[in-house]
């Protein structure tokens, strides 16, 4: 018999599984402007946003850039853009 005081403790914090670190930037144009497209190591995207905006060029400062997404690699990832969208594109190794 605890008279009232105190509490229960509460149950054991269970661990979620994070996601792996992002490591490509590809800067891509499509039809309604450029894109910055965030790929995780397998080539999952994980985010897509404006290429114009501030956080793309801090991403890729001082990060050498390439040339071209035309390689199988790239095929699911980017299957929504014209092989000439994707000769163009620009994509960063990210490296943390």
């Amino acid at each position: 018999m605890n008279d009232g005081f105190g509490h229960e403790v509460p149950p054991r914090h269970a661990q979620q599984t994070h996601r792996a670190v992002t490591r490509y930037l590809v800067v891509i144009d499509s039809g309604s402007g450029t894109l910055a497209r965030l790929f995780l190591p397998d080539r999952t995207q994980v985010a897509e946003f404006d290429a114009g905006t501030e956080e793309v060029s801090q991403l890729a400062k001082g990060v050498p850039a390439t040339t071209g997404a035309s390689g199988a690699e790239w095929d699911k990832a980017l299957s929504g853009h014209t092989a000439a969208e994707r000769a163009s594109a620009t994509v960063y190794v990210l490296d943390i």
